[in-house]
This record gives C-alpha cells, sequence and structure tokens, in this order.
C-alpha cells in the first residue's frame, strides 16, 4: 500500500515538472512572455495645486476686470558724469608738487587754487623773457639809430626798412614770452619758482591722480584732476537684445533712485549702443536728465521704458494674489469644490487697492478674492 502512494505521488510530481518546465522535460523552446517580469503599477499622486475644501461657498469669489495698459520695461542702471562736460586739469610746468588745495568730492569754483608746483621751467621761461626785452631794447635802438642816419644820408631807406623789421619781431617775440609767463601764472615783476594750478571751470572733482611731493609732467601723462559739472549726468543702462524693441531715441523713461525710492525723474534716450556686449547679450542705453542735486556718480537706478500700443491686462484686486516663495499665485474654481492654483506675473499696482496681472489669467475669469485666507484653509 505504502509503495503503490508513493508511486503515485511520484508520477503526479513529474507531471506537474513537465508542464511547468517545458524545457527540462519536453522538447521545444522556451516562451519570452511567459519568462518576462510583471508589467509595473503606476499610481498618480494628487496635484499639489489642487485643494478641495468642503464649503466652497466660505470663499467667495471675484471676476477679473479688464485693464488696458502699455507695456513696459524694467532694467538697472548706474549714475555716470556727462562726458561733454568733464574738463581736465593740466599743469602747464613740469615738477614736484608741494602743496594740494583740493581733494576727490570736493566743489571747487572757477579760478580756485588746486594745487602747487615746484618747476624749474620758470626759470627758464623767466631767462627767455629777459632776453627778449634785451634784444627789443636793441633793435628800437637800431631803428632809432637808422633813422637819423638816412636824415643825413649816411644809409638807404632799404636799410631803414630791415632796422624797423628787425624792431618788429623783437616786440613779438618779447610778447610771446611775456605771455609764456603769464600762462605759467608768474608775475615777470616778481618772478618765483612756484606755480599755481587753477581751477578752469566750476564743478565737482571726479578724478584725481595726483598727491603731495608726486612729479607731474606738462602736458604729458595723467592729468592731476579731472572736472566735472555734474548739473546734467548720464545713466547707463543695460538692455537685453531681446528687449531693444522697446527702447527708442528721444522717447523718455521712469528713473527711479535706490536711495529715494518715492522720487520720480525723467530721462531723455540719447543714445543706444551699437555694439552689444558678446557675454551677456546687453546694449549700452543712455539716459540724459538733469540732476536735481539729490544724482551722485556711482548711484544705482532703475529705469522704466513705455511701449506705444496699449494692450489689455486682467485686473484683480490685491488680496487675490498669493506671494509664496517668490512667486504670485491666485486661485481660480474647479468642478465638486475644487480650486486650483494658478501661477501669474504680477504687475504694477492699481488704484483702489488692485493689482494688475500680466499674464496667467485674462479678464472676466472667475477667481477667489483671499487667497490668503483659502491657502490658510488648505493647509490646516
Amino acid at each position: 500500500m505504502n509503495r503503490r502512494r508513493l508511486k503515485g505521488l511520484l508520477e503526479a510530481a513529474s507531471f506537474i515538472c513537465c508542464g511547468l518546465l517545458p524545457i527540462s522535460c519536453g522538447p521545444g523552446k522556451a516562451d519570452p512572455k511567459a519568462e518576462a517580469p510583471p508589467p509595473p503599477v503606476i499610481e498618480h499622486e494628487a496635484d499639489l495645486n489642487v485643494v478641495k475644501v468642503d464649503h466652497p461657498e466660505r470663499f467667495p469669489l471675484t471676476t477679473a476686470s479688464e485693464h488696458k495698459s502699455v507695456t513696459t520695461l524694467t532694467v538697472t542702471g548706474v549714475v555716470n558724469p556727462d562726458v561733454s562736460r568733464n574738463v581736465p586739469v593740466i599743469s602747464l610746468s613740469s615738477g614736484r608738487v608741494v602743496e594740494i588745495r583740493a581733494r576727490l568730492g570736493d566743489t571747487v569754483k572757477k579760478g580756485q587754487l588746486l594745487m602747487r608746483v615746484q618747476s624749474s621751467d620758470i626759470s627758464g621761461a623767466f631767462s627767455d623773457y629777459l632776453k627778449a626785452v634785451n634784444d627789443e631794447r636793441l633793435a628800437q635802438r637800431q631803428a632809432e639809430r637808422a633813422k637819423i642816419l638816412l636824415d643825413k644820408g649816411a644809409i638807404a631807406q632799404k636799410d631803414l626798412e630791415v632796422a624797423e623789421a628787425a624792431e618788429q619781431d623783437a616786440k613779438a617775440d618779447l610778447n610771446s614770452k611775456a605771455d609764456r609767463l603769464r600762462v605759467l601764472g608768474v608775475d615777470k615783476d616778481h618772478p618765483g619758482g612756484i606755480v599755481d594750478v587753477m581751477a578752469p571751470v566750476s564743478g565737482t572733482i571726479t578724478d584725481q591722480q595726483v598727491t603731495n611731493s608726486a612729479g607731474v609732467q606738462a602736458l604729458s601723462g595723467p592729468n592731476p584732476f579731472t572736472i566735472s559739472d555734474l548739473s546734467y549726468v548720464w545713466i547707463i543702462c543695460d538692455v537685453y537684445e531681446n528687449d531693444l524693441r522697446n527702447v527708442r531715441l528721444g522717447e523718455f523713461a521712469d528713473i527711479h533712485l535706490n536711495a529715494y525710492p518715492e522720487k520720480t525723474l525723467k530721462g531723455r534716450i540719447g543714445n543706444i549702443g551699437a555694439i552689444l556686449d558678446p557675454t551677456i547679450r546687453t546694449a549700452k542705453v543712455r539716459l540724459e536728465l538733469g540732476n536735481p542735486g539729490i544724482m551722485r556718480v556711482g548711484m544705482f537706478v532703475t529705469a522704466t521704458f513705455y511701449g506705444k500700443t496699449p494692450e489689455s491686462h486682467a485686473a484683480v484686486p490685491a488680496s487675490a494674489v498669493l506671494h509664496l516663495h517668490d512667486r504670485d499665485w491666485v486661485f481660480v474654481p474647479e468642478e465638486r469644490g475644487q480650486f486650483r492654483r494658478v501661477e501669474v506675473a504680477g504687475g504694477t499696482k492699481l488704484p483702489n487697492n488692485m493689482q494688475e496681472i500680466l499674464s496667467g489669467i485674462a479678464p472676466g475669469q472667475q477667481l477667489v478674492s483671499n487667497a490668503l485666507e483659502l491657502e490658510n484653509a488648505s493647509e490646516q
């Protein structure tokens, strides 16, 4: 009995093995589909931007209105002096600086003493002047003597003319040497070894390249000072090439100073750079405006350019816009008590506590009037 039972069990096991393993128990090739792993099961998670509430009536809706405005472009810029109003201060004599009377950033008046230079050029110029005085005196005596000799018939008329021409040349040379002393700031009656360098114009010293005991070269090397008239300034802005269509010569832009955000100034577009920066793909745009007295060289500003064609945008209550993670969002209703959080691009603030929406929703679309309240409710 036990042998019969054991034999039956062995036959059943052999039958099952042959059915499941056709390669080892029977002839033929294996089925690839039978050996493939089961397909993966993908589970879709809920949309994090969709909020479902039990009582949607607790969150009243509002309708976005239409607001027409021109396109705007806001860029950054830096206050610069007007190059045409920069005047270099030069020293007409070489020497060593012995005294400085002005510093970088000082406001100076025309004719004000800026520095004093000890120069050997003065002695040379004064020596040339004394020689010119002697030459002119000698030429004058020779001309007078020639007149006397001509009256007595001792010389010809042409000899007198030569003497008079020599006298005129000597006078011209004397005047030239006197002018040289005057340009150097030297009194010909009381010469000295010091040259006073004066301010040629009134303005602000925006560059200084000289210190005490420094050497200066006449009409060469760096200018000791640069004086700028800051009553009129330039603002240099960087505008990306994709935005250059919004910038036109002769039009005006609104300028806001970071130091004085409550003030709005107007600047005229005076130049659009012809060469783009090859690295950041921007062009230099120059705005020109008068300085009300608060603009300083190097200040950062923001400039807003306006287009010509008005565009239609949505306008919503400011409470309908949620500021989250440096972005702007609104909630729009969906079916079955659901609200979807939609990212929008906010524009300028409008009167009556309204907010312009540049993109994300269209005029006439409904949205939740108080986005912060719905956001707080969804996080509880």
